[in-house]
């Protein structure tokens, strides 16, 4: 019975992603979970349920190593510098501005305590780009921008689920924050993922050569990029920076041996069959599960959640370019930028990921905050993965120089 629910999924994800192609704005993620919500209407879908483990253990892995052995590396050696400032000490800063925002906004809808309201700006800060990286090439023509999107989003994962670990057992415990603990905490979980990320990354770049059966080839990274994963996570550090440095040193290998292609023609042929399948289980399962979730009273306040991440988001972006020269400098059209990044920062499946863990972490008295992080989650797939294209060419007319390279 499970298997032929897959298979119909997929049969969905198939078609929609085929006329996706045909139409290239196509917002495929918003529109998988919309048929996910109507899916949850179907007893025969009742059955199907996604957790928190099986995003963890399935879903990223794969999703992230694509993500990064296929990074432009131009777009990494240019920007790194931003792309790491943003998805670290920029993250922190959103989830601290938002978790206040919220507790503070919270007395005028509900009894919220501010450890509660620091988890809820945890789980919401870390971005998706989903579908819009490419809606921003084709709309603005910046390879720039895009990049550093999707730089952001491969990074940043890493650091949310730090925050998120912190703040959960500060919520569970009724604790204060400590930013010893906190600081502590970050450095190891962080370090100890890059290091183990690094050390695997060496050994496939150099392993990968050992055949040139392009079929060995992909098999091993399916082991690299998996049991990279297994091993940080199982050692107490970050699985999701393990494996995306993993996939950073590939790409840096695949540079540097350009004449044989062969590795980059096997790899892509098969992850790039891998990504569709899994994002098309993945959102119409998030659908799908955040239906029951979604009758709730406090619509009005998950509206105003969405709206102040946007505001924390915003400050901070522009906080970091307007303070560093170079930056500054860069962006000559510096609002068009602060605003494209901001709004390109979409909620997807880290935080779907997070919020899924606070649900079976928490009593069922505390299940308002998964309630109002699915609707937060959903209002901004909807709202920001539709709206990109427009605003893209509403920023791109009020100003054709925009500054962007």
């Amino acid at each position: 019975m499970l298997t032929h629910q897959v298979l119909v999924l997929l049969l969905i994800g198939y078609i929609i992603y085929t006329i996706d192609l045909k139409k290239k704005l196509f917002p495929v993620p918003v529109v998988l979970i919309l048929i996910g919500l109507a899916l949850s209407l179907v007893p025969y879908f009742s059955l199907l349920h996604i957790s928190k483990n099986m995003i963890f253990e399935v879903f990223l892995p794969a999703l992230l190593f694509t993500a990064a052995y296929q990074f432009p590396l131009k777009q990494l050696k240019e920007n790194w510098g931003i792309i790491a400032a943003l998805s670290t000490l920029g993250l922190i800063v959103t989830v601290v501005l938002l978790g206040v925002s919220i507790y503070w906004v919270s007395g005028f809808f509900i009894s919220l305590s501010f450890s509660g309201a620091l988890l809820l700006a945890a789980i919401l800060s870390p971005t998706d780009p989903v579908s819009v990286t490419s809606i921003i090439k084709k709309s603005t023509g910046s390879e720039q921008l895009a990049g550093i999107v999707e730089g952001e989003s491969m990074v940043n994962d890493g650091t949310s689920i730090v925050i998120f670990t912190v703040f959960l057992s500060m919520f569970k415990a009724g604790n204060g924050f400590s930013f010893g603990k906190f600081f502590g905490e970050f450095m190891l979980v962080s370090i100890g993922g890059i290091v183990i990320g690094l050390f695997l990354g060496w050994m496939l770049s150099k392993i990968i050569h050992f055949t040139h059966q392009k079929q060995y080839q992909v098999m091993l990274s399916i082991i690299v990029a998996y049991g990279g994963f297994y091993i940080a996570e199982a050692i107490g550090v970050s699985g999701v920076l393990a494996t995306v440095v993993t996939g950073i040193m590939l790409s840096f290998e695949i540079e540097k041996t350009k004449d044989d292609n062969n590795i980059k023609d096997s790899l892509d042929g098969f992850w790039d069959i891998i990504t569709p399948t899994l994002l098309s289980v993945l959102f119409l399962l998030i659908g799908i599960q955040a239906a029951e979730y979604l009758a709730f009273p406090h619509w009005g306040f998950a509206a105003v959640i969405f709206g102040l991440s946007l505001l924390a988001r915003f400050v901070m972006i522009g906080g970091f370019i307007y303070t560093v020269p170079a930056w500054r400098n860069e962006f000559q059209n510096d609002f068009s930028t602060i605003s494209l990044i901001t709004w390109s920062g979409i909620k997807g499946s880290m935080s779907v990921a997070l919020l899924l863990w606070l649900e079976e972490a928490v009593s069922s008295k505390d299940e308002l905050l998964v309630s109002l992080s699915f609707a937060v989650i959903i209002i901004s797939l909807v709202v920001q993965s539709t709206s990109i294209y427009p605003l893209t060419k509403l920023l791109g007319n009020k100003d054709k120089k925009s500054g962007f390279n």
